[in-house]
């Protein structure tokens, strides 16, 4: 019987699909988030219905003076009058009378009117006096035996009491909630409560969002050195706690713009497999009092509790900043107490806490001092511009999603055209190529379109349309052939590689050099390069016999390149082997200059002196090498762009030998830059007009 009895059910529910709703956990995930403001509607509907039921349907028609005198007191129809508040004249019609045919343009509301305990109609008076005194003339003219009803009542709406005393402070509540929220940069109702809480994101040991370790950050051997023992620590800090010494409580990322460090931090969180808390500078920043030092306690006793665990703080800056530097004067600076909290929580740390700071910045000169302190940041890790090998490295990165490559794409040569780039830099050149070739509908990503790319990212697009006169071209040809010819014919310069003419962007003309990657300058190379820098200028006054705007952007390097020779580098014979440089960025001297007036009269005149003899230098060369310099500026008026090729051909090899072309395609291309193979230079000369 059990089991007949079981197969009969089976057959009963074998057409019906199982319900599994009752065992299906409510997740968030499959359950809609429910909506506070579904609250603020339904108080609004429930005061607008209580307004409209207290002077709704109960509220009988207004009628003038003259309709209630002629209509209603001449036929003797009203049996009542009320009135309310010494305002309004209630009017209370005979049951049987509302009924006749003079009251059918008179239109009613509902059938409440005929209810003897409703009045139908009402008007205004303007005094009871008044109205007393026309009520009697009425009952003398139509012959009343006996006064109407007359009653005076006093009434208060009770809808002025719920407004005063429960919509307005709900409405003000409202309000203050609302601006509250949005203050607070939160969706909830709540997130004004939760104001002084950290608002660091953080990433669990088992988090799968991280999915970047060390082996996607390419070059930076160095400071992943570093950082890798960083991570040690907190994977076995008995290796170091067992012989004494004490995990390092923080570590400062410290380099230019868009060399790694964030990518760095990152990498940390992908291989420590620890918690990892992830946060800005800016999110501790809060218009509120006492904000930013709330959420700085709040970060740290979550960390406590999720030690062993690592707190990055990416552009520290933005709190870090020296104290006592800013225009506040004599003011309590939200900025320095969150920073002072800082301080106090780094400090307070016990011994092998297992919580380390990871924080990043382009701006160490700035920070303040006891931020720098051993026992805070204990280390500081130098993430550099990356030199050939590591840029080879980096391009072997950012080339894995270009999946599509020509044969012609060559690795290094690439690193080669990049000096001085970054990582950030790089990876914009892989993704500026891989569009170039999408918009010239290639099937791949060709060398050419790395090379455009990095022209583009440097000068900008060509303006091939732009109108130019033929005088102003041939000025500006002249003055880019001043650069080609000054710079081939120094040894120290930077040697260039491609000269045109055709606009980028601001630039009506540029060249394009290929500076040595060395790490130590001369006297000799700066004044050369300086030298470089002016030859525009020079050939302008040579072979024209007047100058132009166009050496604007030559004329500033030119100025910062001696001004630094002179008041950083002491290499003036005449304020030989002095500095006027605050490496410290602390602003030492910041209400009066290190030096004198007449220091500052001396510097002057040798940032002058330096500035006439390498522009001296620039006009000797042209004079002697005047021909090919005409030679050079016809051909760049003919073709719009000359490479390293055309140089040596026309003026012979250049001074030891350096000349800078690698594969270059055929001189003999169409006299476009589309046409021809772009090399790229760590700094472009560009002339621009004011």
């Amino acid at each position: 019987m059990d089991n007949e009895n079981s197969k009969e059910k089976t057959n009963d529910n074998a057409g019906k699909k199982p319900d599994n709703s009752a065992n299906t956990p409510k997740t968030p995930g499959n359950r809609p988030k429910f909506n506070t403001n579904w609250i603020y509607g339904i108080i609004a509907i429930a005061l607008f219905g209580l307004m409209f039921l207290s002077s709704g349907d109960s509220e009988p028609n207004e009628v003038s003076w003259k309709t209630f005198e002629q209509v209603m007191l001449k036929n003797h129809d009203v049996s009542k009058i009320v009135v309310v508040n010494k305002e309004k004249a209630m009017i209370y019609i005979k049951p049987e009378k509302i009924k006749e045919e003079r009251y059918a343009d008179i239109k009613t509301k509902s059938n409440t009117y005929f209810s003897s305990n409703t009045p139908q109609y009402y008007f205004t008076i303007g005094t009871v006096d008044s109205f007393e005194k026309n009520l009697g003339d009425a009952y003398d003219k139509y012959s009343y035996d006996e006064p109407i009803d007359l009653k005076y009542e006093t009434r208060q709406d009770r809808l002025v009491p719920i407004l005063n005393w429960i919509v307005f402070p709900l409405l003000l509540i409202g309000v203050w909630l609302f601006i509250f929220r949005r203050m607070s940069g939160g969706a909830g109702g709540n997130q004004i409560f939760n104001i002084g809480k950290s608002r660091a994101k953080m990433f669990d040991k088992d988090a799968s969002e991280i999915k970047i370790d060390f082996k996607d950050v390419a070059g930076l051997e160095e400071a992943k050195i570093e950082i890798k023992e960083i991570v040690d620590f907190l994977k076995n800090p008995q290796k170091y706690t067992q012989l004494g010494g004490k995990i390092p409580k923080g570590a400062l990322l410290v380099g230019p713009p868009g060399t790694g460090k964030t990518l760095l931090a990152k990498a940390v969180a992908g291989e420590a497999h620890v918690p990892f808390f992830s946060l800005s500078g800016s999110d501790f920043v809060e218009m509120f009092v006492g904000v930013g030092a709330s959420r700085v306690r709040d970060l740290f006793k979550q960390a406590k509790e999720k030690a062993p665990c690592i707190i990055f703080i990416d552009e520290i800056d933005a709190i870090g900043r020296a104290r006592g530097r800013n225009n506040s004067w004599n003011s309590n600076d939200e900025r320095e107490n969150t920073l002072n909290q800082l301080l106090t929580e780094m400090d307070g740390f016990g011994t092998n806490s297992g919580v380390i700071i990871l924080a990043a910045t382009n701006r160490a000169d700035i920070l303040d001092r006891a931020l720098m302190r051993a026992g805070r940041f204990d280390r500081q890790i130098q993430v550099e511009l990356p030199d050939l090998n590591e840029r080879i490295e980096i391009f072997k990165v950012h080339l894995r999603p270009l999946t599509k490559l020509a044969q012609d794409v060559s690795v290094e040569s690439l690193a080669k055209q990049t000096p001085g780039y970054s990582g950030a830099d790089i990876a914009n050149v892989c993704n500026e190529a891989a569009l170039i070739a999408a918009r010239h509908d290639k099937a791949q990503v060709e060398k050419q379109d790395f090379l455009d790319a990095i022209d583009r990212i440097i000068g900008g697009l060509e303006k091939k349309n732009k109108i130019i006169s033929p005088e102003e071209k041939k000025s500006i040809a002249y003055h880019e052939a001043g650069h080609a010819t000054v710079s081939w014919m120094l040894e120290n310069a930077n040697p260039l590689i491609k000269v045109t003419i055709v606009p980028r962007g601001q630039a009506l003309g540029a060249a394009w050099y290929l500076p040595e990657e060395r790490q130590l300058t001369t006297t000799e190379q700066l004044m050369e390069e300086m030298a470089a820098l002016l030859g525009g200028r020079a050939a302008e006054e040579l072979f024209f016999g007047r100058v132009s705007t166009g050496a604007l952007n030559d004329l500033e390097r030119t100025t910062k390149h001696a001004y630094a020779m002179v008041c950083y580098y002491g290499m003036s014979p005449r304020l030989a082997n002095i500095s006027y440089y605050d490496s410290s960025g602390q602003s030492e001297y910041a209400f009066s200059k290190p030096y004198s007036e007449e220091t500052a009269r001396a510097i002057d005149e040798e940032t002058q002196r330096l500035i006439s003899e390498a522009y001296a230098k620039a006009k000797e060369i042209l004079t002697k090498y005047q021909e090919q310099h005409h030679q050079l500026a016809n051909l760049l008026l003919e073709r719009e762009v000359l490479f390293a090729e055309d140089l040596e051909r026309i003026l012979g090899p250049r001074p030891g030998g350096k000349t800078p072309y690698y594969e270059h395609q055929t001189t003999n291309a169409e006299p476009t830059a589309d046409n021809s193979e772009v090399k790229n230079e760590a700094e472009s000369e560009t002339e621009t007009t004011k």
